[in-house]
């Protein structure tokens, strides 16, 4: 199940993606009670929806299977012009959690190919920063290259989204906090991290965390570390990993997050990334205005957005 906020007629909207299509959620309930097949309604965003836990999904997958004409071996058989079903295409797509209630937790050096690649040790424990909701776009949003930095670099990440609020969680229990899964692109100005002497002003602009194109919930995926994750831009394939090869995976990053913190639903922790950014190469090759980037994970999607000049 592959959940998203798009604008549907201009106003943020609940969405399933189905194949190539958005269905509406909020149509979906409207259409259904309509016709006294369903009561009750959805909550009316992302973040409500995912407090919600298992009762709000099980009303979702409810909703696609009243709602699909026919859905046969998985392939979406739709109705022409059907009021509630849109081709993505035509279809402005949000981030998944559009401004989320706090701070976006990353990690760095989480692969050790790019802790070498920056000529740094890989850590013995993980090493947290985060980045404002006000960096955060969507797919297909603008990445402005703002005026202070001349070193733009990319970073793809499996972003890990919270489902239910806990505290001092053990590892053995991590995957009952998880909701899902969406793809993040860590998006630094990496002068600006140097002049600061830590990352997070050098991460944390306007526009530097695209997220999305949605979350996948987490039943469609059984394991989080056999993924194959990777970046483009322009077409040229930049990053090519495996997200196997974290140094340290999702049951112990959060473990160690929520010792003594409180995790809640919709929090969203960025697990790192591979080798292969602008500043691991010699000699750099720093993202430019006009410049295409395409984040890729397996059972996912393609996370897309392009660089802009602040004076377009």
């Amino acid at each position: 199940m592959r959940l998203a906020t798009v604008l549907w007629n201009r106003k943020p909207t609940l969405a399933v993606a189905l194949r190539q299509n958005f269905l509406n959620l909020p149509g979906c309930v409207a259409a259904l009670k309509k016709a006294r097949r369903v009561t009750g309604d959805l909550p009316p965003d992302m973040l409500e929806l995912i407090a919600g836990g298992a009762s709000f999904v099980r009303v979702v997958q409810s909703l696609i299977r009243a709602a699909v004409p026919r859905l046969r071996d998985g392939i979406w058989q739709a109705k022409a012009r059907d009021p509630l079903l849109r081709p993505m295409d035509r279809v402005r797509v949000l981030a998944p959690i559009p401004r989320p209630r706090k701070n976006i937790f990353c990690l760095g050096r989480n692969y050790a190919a790019h802790a070498k690649e920056r000529q740094a040790e890989v850590p013995t424990i993980p090493v947290f920063f985060t980045k404002p909701p006000t960096s955060v776009i969507g797919h297909d949003g603008r990445v402005i290259h703002h005026p202070m930095t001349a070193e733009l670099d990319y970073e793809v990440e499996l972003a890990v989204v919270v489902g239910r609020r806990g505290i001092n969680i053990p590892r053995a229990r991590a995957y009952e906090y998880v909701f899902g899964y969406t793809i993040l692109i860590d998006v630094t100005a990496r002068d600006v991290q140097k002049r600061h002497m830590q990352w997070f002003k050098g991460k944390g602009l306007d526009t530097f965390c695209p997220m999305g194109p949605w979350i996948v919930h987490k039943s469609a995926i059984p394991d989080p570390h056999d993924l194959n994750i990777g970046l483009r831009v322009n077409g040229e394939i930049r990053q090519a990993g495996h997200t196997g090869d974290m140094v340290f995976k999702i049951p112990d990053l959060i473990e160690v997050l929520s010792a003594g913190m409180t995790l809640e639903p919709g929090d969203i922790l960025a697990t790192g990334t591979p080798s292969g950014v602008a500043a691991g190469r010699d000699p750099p090759r720093w993202l430019k205005a006009g410049d295409v980037i395409e984040a890729e994970i397996e059972g996912i999607g393609v996370l897309r957005n392009r660089v802009a000049d602040p004076r377009s």
